[in-house]
């Protein structure tokens, strides 16, 4: 199982990304969060293959829209602490 971030500044730009990442392959929506400034973080879930492809189509998607892509990572293989802060079961504390 595997966890892949996209962070775009702005809503509607996010939203359009996440159409394009769940179209593009078999993943789940796992969370979509504003982190602040106009900040948009995405997680999806899926196996990694799909989750690398959707990533890919969400970044591209947001590129080629003209969107301020901030950020995209995949994790393969997330570590069960890290699971249950991405499913909102923890914080980070500053």
């Amino acid at each position: 199982m595997a966890t892949g971030l996209l962070e775009t500044r702005g809503l509607a730009d996010a939203l359009d990304a996440l159409d394009a990442m769940l179209k593009a392959a078999g993943v789940r929506l796992g969370l979509v969060k504003r982190v602040g400034g106009g900040v948009v973080t995405i997680v999806v879930k899926g196996e990694v293959a799909a989750v690398e492809a959707a990533v890919e189509a969400g970044a591209r998607k947001a590129v080629n829209e003209g969107a301020m892509l901030l950020c995209s990572y995949i994790i393969a293989n997330p570590h069960p602490e890290l699971r249950k802060y991405l499913a909102g079961e923890a914080e980070i504390v500053e």
